[in-house]
């Protein structure tokens, strides 16, 4: 653990600049990718990547340059680069960034049980495919498959302002699915699809529940088979965890992120409905809604003590009693626009620069139970695990797909329904909210998978949240 981090020191101590401020951000990452399909091992999947970038900052300028050699020669000529790209761009700049913040913290972040011995991959390789054979003989079972994702982070930030600023994360990501056909329909069923993604240890296998899974999910995968399609109209909705976080990241997340409100994401992730001028005055939902940008739930995939440019991480209201309070904005877009945001300045690796990215963006639970939920709800439906999505570039009209649908009737829950299916719009869908559950129907969730920006960066993303209820929305089937 952190293995490299004092001999980063002693060369970045050495560098030479004539910049008013210079950083930089050395990132080392491993993944793996276990995966058992019909009970046959398929081959493993690894990588590893290395790198630095190098930030500076002359005149009020700023400018980078990453690269791979991590010699002292090769930081300085990149240093070097960094500062002469600043140099050419300054008659171009539109900022003067004299003005900006700089940190000097020294801090170490931890993933929880990092420490933990991890199973071999044999052992890895035999849970997943324990798991596969469980799964019931069934000419019906066409394709089922267990998985493992693991990632190791390891980053370094250092400034010529003193900052001192590490992590150490483990990541780890179980899956499991699978899909029954008879011949006319094929439906799919999953442990939560790809959203049981967390920070921590081995403990993350026993918490998502995924030893002893396959034989429930290969029922519902058959019970979905053969249940009726979900009818079209008006309905109550309640939404579970596991599609909560789809609605929240879409409709809530990518909205929110303040580079995209001020045009930088227009030619390739889009806009958004939200205007600079929205904060502190538009009522984004009902009362009940509560938003918060939460990097302290240690096991969340984004909980981090600082952000990629250095700044101090800490729960923010984004949305308080259904009021827009403040963006997904880093320190740059927050120094361009004003407005107080959030530490979310982030990058996908060391050859990447920070941008406005959503972290852990969660939905603070209310006080209902899953029971009173239910019971609440005259003519409605249940719906659970997101399998597709569709938003305009502006996060605002969408529909969603999810796995598993119940009907509610007379506040009881009633028949299965396949292909299950709302539409909405963001303006106006969160206003419906009815009902929110409590800290028993919370559930920490998160996606590895995450895309923005141009050069494309993919971050990991983490959404906590309790079920919820809205009213009278557009919900249909497969045929409408």
């Amino acid at each position: 653990m952190f293995d490299s981090s004092a001999l980063l020191r002693q060369r970045f101590a050495a560098l030479r600049s004539s910049a008013e401020l210079f950083s930089l951000r050395h990132v080392k990452q491993s993944h793996q990718a276990l995966s058992v399909r019909r009970n046959v091992a398929e081959p493993p999947l690894f990588s590893q990547d290395e790198g630095a970038m190098l930030t500076v900052r002359v005149n009020g300028v700023e400018a980078y340059a990453a690269t791979a050699d991590l010699s002292q020669a090769g930081l300085q000529r990149t240093l070097e680069q960094a500062e002469a790209l600043a140099r050419q761009i300054a008659r171009h700049s539109l900022l003067d960034l004299r003005g900006q913040a700089v940190t000097s913290a020294r801090h170490d972040h931890i993933s929880p049980n990092f420490d933990q011995p991890v199973p071999s991959l044999a052992d890895c390789l035999g849970l997943l495919a324990a798991e596969s054979a469980s799964v019931p003989k069934d000419s019906r079972l066409v394709d089922w498959q267990a998985s493992l994702g693991m990632s190791l982070v390891e980053q370094t930030y250092l400034n010529s302002a003193g900052a001192q600023l590490r992590h150490a994360q483990r990541f780890l990501f179980p899956g499991l699915g699978v899909t029954a056909s008879d011949g006319q329909d094929s439906q799919s069923r999953s442990l939560g699809r790809d959203n049981f993604g967390q920070q921590g240890g081995f403990e993350i296998i026993e918490r998502c529940g995924l030893v002893g899974a396959a034989r429930r999910v290969a029922d519902e995968a058959l019970q979905l088979l053969l249940a009726p399609n979900t009818p079209s109209g008006p309905r109550d909705l309640l939404l579970m965890p596991d599609q909560m976080m789809l609605q929240i990241h879409e409709s809530i997340g990518h909205p929110l992120e303040m580079d995209r409100i001020l045009g930088d994401e227009r030619n390739y992730a889009g806009t958004s409905f939200v205007k600079a001028s929205d904060f502190g005055h538009l009522q984004y939902g009902s009362s009940l809604l509560n938003v918060t940008f939460d990097p302290t739930i240690d096991e969340e995939l984004a909980s981090y003590s600082f952000d990629d440019d250095g700044t101090l991480a800490s729960k923010q209201f984004l949305i308080r009693d259904g009021l827009l309070l403040r963006p997904l904005g880093g320190a740059l877009s927050q120094f361009r626009s004003g407005l107080d945001g959030v530490a979310n300045s982030r990058a996908c690796g060391w050859n990447r620069a920070p941008i406005d990215r959503m972290a852990n963006l969660n939905i603070e639970p209310g006080d209902k139970s899953l029971n009173e939920l239910i019971e609440g709800i005259e003519h409605g439906i249940l719906m659970r695990t997101n399998r597709s999505w569709s938003i305009d570039d502006a996060r605002n009209k969408f529909q969603f797909g999810c796995e598993w649908g119940q009907l509610i009737a007379d506040g009881e829950l009633k028949g299965i329904v396949k292909n299950p299916n709302y539409r909405g719009i963001s303006a106006h869908f969160w206003r419906n909210l009815a009902a929110v559950g409590d800290r028993t129907t919370f559930q920490v969730l998160g996606t590895p998978n995450c895309g923005k920006g141009e050069p494309n960066q993919v971050v990991r993303v983490g959404h906590a949240s309790p079920a919820c209820v809205f009213r009278q929305i557009d919900v249909f089937g497969g045929d409408a």
